[in-house]
């Protein structure tokens, strides 16, 4: 049947007998962040061609938060994840293919097709497919980040509609990711890390040459991969973890970089804790880079001072080099010879931007699992202790109109809700449009927020404690907190406490159900019934052990 199939195709019989090579596309007309992938898989399988596979090109859903943000709350976006895990699953194993080139670029594509490598255990390697160009606004930079905050201000009445239209005319000037380091360009970091890229890969200009050189000898190396029966288990062991983990730390990156990790090492069976481990590294790891948005440099100059690679060279004595990669070799053998073309925006480790550990986990009793708070460098004027009477929201809305109408005052905690794996489902984004309404009104040092919900990696204002666990969709602290309860956050001592006495805690949690708002009967029922907690990524539970019955 197979045959059948493939000779209406105009494949031969010949070409039956080659390595059968997934090209994973997640092109889509949507966002100008896949708009260029068909581009790079025509590429890609001319050079898996040339190398001797035989290259199937495949198609799956197309998450780009920015757009499908605007359903829902924005809850598809991280159930998106794993929507995309399973489409790759679907066909790629329903077809017993031999091997993947994954093309990533928007925030949950490379999570989410590295998590398929890990759970099929394939030969795969993932080609990053590089950031947008940024454009000028009246002689000042614009990116998609400058949107974001603006956007917020335009809300609360800072700016006018008509600057914010001219600003979103002119801040995106080609395909790409979003240009600042947020999740997509800390993620392509974190996949060079890991060792599912081709070294020295990320970041990367989308559609210059050295992208598409990078795409052709990912081509020829997949089909060399399926022949050396090299696979992502062998790759993603608990040494990659680490590495990934030290890259995050090093670069400021988003923390949405946590649940990924945790999700994949799920998915590849690898005992290992990756909220345990940024505890840990974290105490090691100084802060090497500035990059748009937690400094002044761009990603331009990331990129050409070494990228990823050229971190990995200046963290290489904490490093666990042993580690294999998709190019057969160590990470030590990888990182010979590699200089840092700018010492100022990757400096060296006598010389950092700050000692303190750039992602601080909370615990307490208002988090007894973890709470996350991203600190990138704190010369920004950050509190690093805060306490105060929270106002509690579970909507975005009336948070937006409370902040708007100056009944959110400096001192106060601002709480949102319901914005959790279950509560959501799905983890929504409430709490960024909510911290930057607070920078636009001059309250982002002044108002520590909390939230069950996730962050942009573009979102780093103020003092925001978000992931909240439990979140406020099972029994727990941050579903029973009331308007005035007083919040005390400490970062030098990793707390965030509730200042409610145990007992009536306790009492409160058992006479409160939890909050989850409707969520009908498509993909996020699916996903609040399956999804496990972000302390396992977030990602879909296993089905469980079958039962044996005695007759």
């Amino acid at each position: 049947m197979r045959r059948a199939q493939w000779l209406a195709l105009g494949l031969s019989d010949e070409d039956m007998q080659k390595p059968k090579i997934a090209v994973v596309n997640s092109s889509s007309e949507l966002a100008i962040c896949f708009s260029h992938l068909d581009g790079i898989a025509a590429v890609v399988k001319q050079a898996v061609r040339e190398a001797g596979g035989l290259p199937f090109e495949i198609r799956t859903t197309a998450p780009s938060d920015f757009i499908i943000n605007s359903g829902r709350g924005g809850n598809y976006i991280l159930p998106s994840r794993d929507l995309l895990t399973n489409d790759i699953e679907v066909t790629v194993e329903g077809a017993q293919l031999d091997g993947m080139i994954c093309l990533a670029s928007c925030d949950k594509t490379l999570p989410g097709q590295v998590m398929a490598a890990a759970r099929l255990n394939i030969p795969t390697i993932i080609v990053i497919c590089g950031y947008q160009q940024s454009g000028e606004v009246r002689g000042a930079h614009c990116d998609i980040e400058d949107v974001f905050v603006a956007s917020a201000a335009a809300a609360m009445g800072r700016i006018s509609q008509d600057e914010l239209r001219e600003m979103s005319a002119n801040a995106i000037r080609s395909p790409g990711v979003c240009s600042g380091l947020g999740t997509a360009n800390t993620m392509h970091s974190v996949c060079e890390a890991l060792g599912m890229c081709l070294p020295g890969a990320a970041p990367v200009r989308a559609n210059s040459e050295k992208m598409f050189d990078y795409a052709r000898r990912s081509g020829a190396r997949i089909v060399e991969m399926v022949n050396e029966d090299l696979r992502p288990r062998a790759i993603l062991t608990p040494a990659a973890f680490a590495n990934a983990v030290s890259m995050v730390l090093a670069i400021s990156g988003s923390i949405n970089a946590i649940k990924h990790l945790q999700a994949i090492a799920i998915e590849g069976q690898v005992d290992v804790d990756i909220y345990k481990l940024f505890d840990e590294i974290g105490r090691q790891i100084p802060v090497l880079c500035a990059i748009r948005p937690n400094g002044d440099h761009p990603i331009e100059a990331f990129e050409d001072a070494g990228g990823a690679r050229a971190v990995m060279k200046r963290l290489e004595p904490l490093l666990p080099t042993w580690a294999l990669t998709v190019t057969g070799r160590t990470l030590a053998e990888n990182l010979a010879g590699v200089t840092v073309a700018d010492p100022e925006v990757i400096r060296p480790l006598d010389n950092p931007y700050s000692r303190e550990p750039a992602i601080v986990l909370l615990r307490g009793s208002l988090a007894p699992g973890c709470g996350v708070v991203k600190i990138g460098l704190r010369g920004e004027g950050r509190p690093t202790q805060f306490r105060g009477p929270a106002k509690v929201f579970e909507d975005r809305g009336p948070a937006l109109e409370a902040i708007r109408t100056g009944r959110i005052q400096a001192g106060d905690v601002l709480v949102l809700r319901g914005d959790g794996v279950k509560s959501g489902p799905g983890m929504g984004g409430a709490a960024n449009m909510a911290v930057f309404a607070l920078d636009g009104v001059g309250l982002a040092l002044k108002v520590a927020v909390v939230t069950d919900g996730q962050m942009s990696g573009l979102a780093n204002k103020g003092l925001v404690v978000a992931e909240i666990e439990p979140e406020a969709g099972v029994p727990g602290p941050l579903a029973v907190i009331r308007d005035g309860d007083i919040v005390s956050i400490d970062l030098a001592l990793r707390r965030i406490d509730l200042e409610v006495p145990a007992a009536e805690l306790t009492a409160r949690i058992q006479q409160t159900p939890p909050l989850q708002k409707p969520d009908g009967r498509g993909w996020l029922s699916i996903y609040r019934r399956t999804a496990l907690s972000l302390d396992q990524g977030a990602s879909l539970a296993p089905a469980p052990a079958p039962v044996k019955t005695v007759l």
